[in-house]
């Protein structure tokens, strides 16, 4: 699993820009809450890679998976959440680890981490009823 800031990261593809090409189709992990977005650990190695070939050549625009095999099974399997999911499902998900992990924050009494965790917490909720709001309005 991929965390940051107290959530669990996301997976999903994505298109990344390297210099002024765009590489499209890139496996990604995505963070819920402050949007941060990190190439997938089992792809960065190929990623750098392509990145720079296709910057050395010119490209404006390449597709990830013209040029890389890889089991999308085995990529996601680390993530705890996908980006095919319901997003207030996805949420309520983010919502639930948080807690579970200010539970433990407060048991090791680390005030530090409680802080951020009610923050993201915090985020998480507003972006909740904010889904809640636009399912109720269709």
């Amino acid at each position: 699993m991929s965390f940051c800031c107290g959530a669990s990261m996301i997976g999903t593809r994505g298109t990344l820009k390297h210099f002024r090409t765009h590489i499209h189709n890139v496996p990604i992990l995505f963070c819920p809450v402050c949007h941060r977005v990190d190439v997938h650990y089992l792809a960065q190695h190929e990623y750098d890679i392509l990145a720079e070939y296709a910057h050395g050549d010119g490209a404006a625009e390449v597709d990830f998976v013209d040029y890389v095999e890889q089991e999308e099974q085995v990529l996601l399997e680390n993530c705890v959440n996908h980006e095919n999911e319901e997003p207030i499902e996805v949420v309520r998900s983010q919502i639930d680890m948080g807690l579970d992990l200010l539970g433990f924050a407060k048991q090791i009494d680390d005030k530090d981490w409680q802080l951020v965790l009610k923050k993201r917490l915090g985020i998480l909720n507003s972006r909740r009823n904010k889904l809640m709001r636009g399912r109720s309005s269709v």
